[in-house]
């Protein structure tokens, strides 16, 4: 997640948010705050980038 120029927030704060407005299950477990996203020429987020580095050094793609 990125935050807007001159916002603060702490994971957990995020997590407590989103849980106090949709249902508990489907609220994140984690978040991680980065300082930009990695974009395209014409902007969009490049998510085999971030699929990428959340999975690295693992054998399998699978959770469970």
């Amino acid at each position: 997640m990125v935050l807007a120029d001159g916002k603060t927030a702490t994971p957990e704060e995020l997590i407590e948010h989103v849980r106090s407005r949709i249902a508990r299950f489907k609220a994140p477990k984690t978040v991680e705050l980065v300082e930009q996203l990695p974009k395209t020429s014409t902007g969009k987020v490049q998510k085999f980038e971030l699929r990428e580095k959340e999975w690295s050094g693992h054998t399998s793609r699978i959770r469970g």
